[in-house]
């Protein structure tokens, strides 16, 4: 039976919304409403769903190596092989002491304070079971998240991963810009960001929404890509004077620091590979050479291990 508290709360709703719709009518005023939960959920049927987890870390810093996590939040959710989100659970969300003081920029993004930390921990056993059964884990930057998360607790590293930020062409779209702040702005969304679990709730509002040139579910190209096997193409001991070629042509550097090659490399799908191999051993080395290839999937794809 409906209280007179949500009877007021729905008027007032309506109210507000009644002014908003006049504004936006105007064409004077773009309106922006607070991501709620669950817009995005559809109606239950009989189709097979799968348990997916939006994740997000904040950190002391930007590298796996020598920052630590201060805040870890997984948010699972339901969903299709075909894309559609069809429930979004509890989540999972802790602080953590870093064991030193967060640095003021780090305080000041985030607004995650020594005070809020300090003698704070992650249960390893307890994220492990949180992630259990997953058939798939998101990050809006996984390139950034995952090793963070392979470092901190073991199970990440067996887990499939994908990045919405990467795998998802926000660009060909139409989006500005691919943050998520400014993706929720281009859905007249707004949220309240730099703390990891709105983030993660906007990541998955984001995702079930539908793709305005394309007219597909974010999500089902998400899985599209997360399913689709990859190669990286390591241009090892390409001449220094090429450098500009290989950055232009989408090539990152890798130091070696991490174990891996220090070397440019790149990613490609199955069927540009060949086509790789003949830019480098025409346009980089200028002779036949062989070039070191590697398989890449969801498993490995964004660890620091590949």
């Amino acid at each position: 039976m409906t209280s007179d508290i949500e009877k007021t709360i729905t008027i007032e709703h309506q109210e507000l919304e009644q002014l908003a719709a006049r504004l936006e009518a105007s064409g004077g005023y773009r309106i922006l409403r607070r991501v709620a939960p669950g817009t995005c959920i559809h109606a239950p049927d009989s189709t097979p769903t799968r348990r997916g987890i939006f994740l997000d870390v904040e950190t002391t810093g930007l590298s796996s190596a020598t920052d630590e996590i201060i805040e870890l939040a997984m948010v699972p959710f339901d969903f299709t092989d075909d894309g559609r989100i069809f429930a979004i659970h509890e989540s999972f969300d802790a602080l953590r002491d870093p064991g030193r003081p967060i640095p003021s920029a780090i305080t000041a993004l985030t607004g995650i304070t020594d005070a809020m930390v300090a003698g704070s921990s992650i249960d390893l056993a307890e994220v492990a079971a949180f992630v259990s059964g997953a058939a798939l884990l998101v990050a809006h930057n996984a390139g950034f998240d995952r090793p963070f998360c392979e470092k901190f607790c073991p199970d990440f590293a067996a887990m499939a991963w994908a990045c919405s930020w990467r795998e998802v062409p926000w660009a060909d779209e139409g989006f500005d810009g691919a943050r998520l702040s400014h993706l929720a702005a281009a859905h007249g969304l707004f949220f309240d960001g730099h703390r990891a679990v709105n983030d993660c709730r906007a990541g998955i509002e984001l995702l079930g929404r539908t793709l305005p040139h394309s007219g597909r579910a974010a999500l089902a190209v998400l899985l599209e890509s997360a399913r689709a096997s990859r190669w990286r193409v390591w241009a090892t001991d390409a001449p220094y004077g090429k450098r500009g070629i290989l950055k232009g042509r989408g090539y990152r550097w890798n130091n070696g620091c991490d174990g891996r090659p220090n070397s440019w490399h790149v990613d490609v799908a199955e069927d540009a590979l060949e086509n790789e191999r003949r830019f480098l051993r025409h346009e980089i080395y200028g002779q036949d050479i062989h070039v070191d290839v590697r398989s890449i999937t969801a498993f490995e794809r964004y660890s620091g291990r590949c």
